[in-house]
This record gives C-alpha cells, structure tokens and sequence, in this order.
C-alpha cells in the first residue's frame, strides 16, 4: 500500500468538500483580547477574534495572571509527575475545594482537560459499575462518547432533550439496573439548554444516577458561575457535574464534583488520571484565582448577556440568519460547506475578522455555521465591524435573509 498517497487522498477529499481545517496563526497580547496578531507567509496583520471559548476573557484578567505568575516564581514550571508519583501540588488541593464550593459537593477531582475528565470518568464508572447502563443524549460532545464506548457499558441513545423518549428507554430497562443518565446543559453548537429539572425527576423516578456535563456554563450562569445547574437550583440533585477550565475560568484544564466516595472511586480506578501528568500548579492556581473571582462578581456575566444579546439584535436587524437560543452561543447559520469556509476566509483576509467555519462531521451536513461567540471584552466598534461585515458577504454570496416579521 502506498500510504503517503492515502494520506493525501483522503486530506484532499476533505479539501473538495470544503471540510479541510486551516489553522490560523494567532498570536493574543495581554490586555488587549480578543485582537491579536495573525501571522502568515506574507507578514503579519491585525485580526479580531470572535469565535473563542475564552467567553469572558478571564485568560487576560490581571488577578488571573498575577496568581500565575506568583505560583510560577514559588514553584517552578512543572507539576513533577503525575498526581499518585510527585505531582499533587498544595495549589491542586486548593483548585479541587474552590470547585467542590462552587458546585456545592463533597469533592471535586482535577483533569488535564475538559475531554479527559469526561473520557476518564465515564469510561471509569461504565467499566467498573456492574451492569451500568448509559442513558446519552444524541447529541453529546464527541469525549462522552468515547467515554462511554470505552467502558464497554450498555449504552442507551435517547432523542436530543427528548422527556418522552429518555422515559420510554428508562422504562423499558429492567427496573434493578443501575443506570446513568449523561447530558450537557449547553449544547455547543445550538446553544441550546437541556430540561435539567425534568431529566433529574425521571432520574429520581427510574432510581439512575445523573452526570451533567456543565462545560459550556460554569463561569457563565448563576449568581456564582456555577452553571445553569446553579442558576435553577438543582445543583444538589445532579450526581456528577462535570466541567472545564478551559473555557469561561480562561485557563486549561476538566474537573468533576460529585460526593467524596465517587471522585476517590474515579481517582482511584480512572487510567486517564493515574498515568497523567498533573496540570502545572501555576495553571492550577490561575483557575482557582478566575473561578474565586467570578463567585464574587457577576459584572462580566452581566456585560456579556448585553453584548450577546446586542449582537443578536443587530443580525435580526440586517437578516442575518441565526439559531434562536437561550444561552450565549451564536450559531449564524450558512448551509453550505463551501460557502461557509469562503465566508470565514473573507472575513480574516479582508475585514480582519477570526471566525472558523464549523462544518461536518462537527454539525452534520447542509447545517455548516459560523459559531459566533461575543464576549464582554467586544466594543461597540468590533459588533459595527462584524456585522458591516457580514451584510457585505451574505449579498455577495447570495445567501437567504430572514425576514423581520420571521425573527
């Protein structure tokens, strides 16, 4: 087999489709999010980011960097090791209660990522509970998934948000089976928000555990950051409340909360936390500084509500059409893989504007998107930019608008 020409094959298939991702060369510069430098093969240029999950800009916030560089000149760079050799740093210990706080649990347990926490605990609790059963919303994150395919568990698929269909498969297992019903609060790419109350009283009803996967909330909802979860007050009946660190608390990193018992049980018996090495303990105490932060002051959720919500009303105004949703994710919808890679080109190569196009296999296909994420940290003049911007290319690639009387 000649397997450089596969290589190449299958990159170009990709390319022919208007699948093939180019990453762009950008450089932040501290204080001035979301501008920064993108870099190329001819020089270099001034862009303004609109598609980072940095949502509140707490990557760039002074207290963050200075509890930063304060653990980096105590401690040094690296964590040593993994958590069970070297690794377990007084700066993880103290990360692991600020988030057991924030969610209102016994423990927390730190991950070197978002997709590692869920593909370690998931693949741990379906490989080591006998006969667990995995409930999944269709449209979980692709680490769920591999999550729960690795632990080899009965795994049950259930319509996305779906009550009458999660009971209908709650029902028709046998009524002594441990289960487990796993979901998101936010979903990523609609901005959607899960029925977390009702999902929790079928669990109740059906005796299953519940593992709430917060990822695109925590920082962002309830009066301490602590998710939607938080904000409806139903924190307490969640049994695992996954989360990341990589996100709103503008740092690295996944974590779970849940009681005592079940994080020792992951620690103890996940794979994807023993053989890791640990976060760096100046990592560990920026997200410990962003997260203290962001428990006391709701000012950057409550300018980002505005500037969401600003955004939003300017593309009703021109017609730009977008997936109506409650959370803070703006889904600008193309349609066309090709069309949305062009779109995205344009908008960096002559407007200055960073926006990747989120094409299948991400979104299935014919649902390709811009994924617009405003932050508080957009001015006035950055929303006048973008959506100037974006009127210019819906005419020039003779995309649909959306009537006013429709929005």
């Amino acid at each position: 087999m000649d397997y450089q020409s596969f290589f190449e094959e299958q990159l170009q298939a990709l390319r022919d489709e208007g699948n093939y991702r180019v990453f762009a060369d950008l450089e932040r510069h501290r204080g001035e999010f979301p501008h920064a430098t993108r870099r190329n093969g001819q020089g270099a240029s001034d862009v303004t980011i609109w598609c980072s999950n940095d949502y509140l800009g707490m990557g760039q916030h002074p207290e963050v960097l200075a509890a930063m560089h304060k653990a980096l000149d105590r401690s040094g760079a690296g964590a040593g090791g993994t958590r069970n050799i070297s690794g377990t740093t007084h700066d993880h210990v103290e990360l692991e209660a600020e988030l057991a706080d924030l969610h209102g649990k016994e423990a927390a347990l730190l991950f070197t990522s978002g997709y590692v926490s869920n593909w370690a605990a998931l693949g741990t609790l379906g490989a080591k509970i006998p006969g667990l059963v995995i409930l999944s919303d269709s449209l979980n994150h692709a680490s769920m998934i591999e999550g729960i395919r690795h632990s080899r568990a009965q795994k049950v698929i259930w319509k996305h948000n779906d009550l009458e269909d999660l009971e209908a498969r709650l029902q028709a297992l046998p009524a002594n089976a441990p289960k487990l019903i796993a979901f998101e609060s936010v979903y990523s790419m609609d901005g959607d928000i899960a029925p977390i109350k009702e999902i929790c009283d079928l669990a109740d009803k059906y005796g299953a555990m519940t593992y709430l996967d917060e990822v695109h909330a925590v920082g962002m909802y309830g009066s301490r950051g602590g998710g939607v979860a938080e904000r409806e007050g139903l924190m307490d009946r969640l049994t695992i409340i996954e989360g990341t660190l990589g996100k709103a608390f503008g740092v690295v990193g996944g974590y779970i909360a849940a009681s005592a018992a079940l994080c020792d049980f992951v620690r103890s018996f996940a794979s994807g936390f023993i053989f890791t090495t640990a976060l760096p303990p100046h990592v560990a105490a920026g997200a410990a500084a962003s997260i203290r932060h962001l428990k006391a002051s709701g000012t950057e959720r409550e300018a980002h509500q505005s500037r969401v919500a600003e955004v939003r009303e300017r593309l009703d105004a021109l017609g730009i059409p977008h997936v109506k949703n409650p959370s803070h994710i703006i889904p600008v919808m193309v349609g066309d893989p090709v069309k949305c890679k062009y779109i995205s080109d344009l908008l960096l190569e002559k407007h200055g504007i960073y926006i990747q196009p989120i094409n299948y296999p991400t979104v299935p296909k014919g649902t390709e998107r811009l994924r617009i994420t405003p932050s508080p940290v957009h001015k006035a003049e950055d929303v006048d930019k973008l959506v100037n911007a974006l009127c210019d290319l819906w005419t020039q690639c003779q995309l649909a608008r959306r009537p006013m009387a429709a929005q």
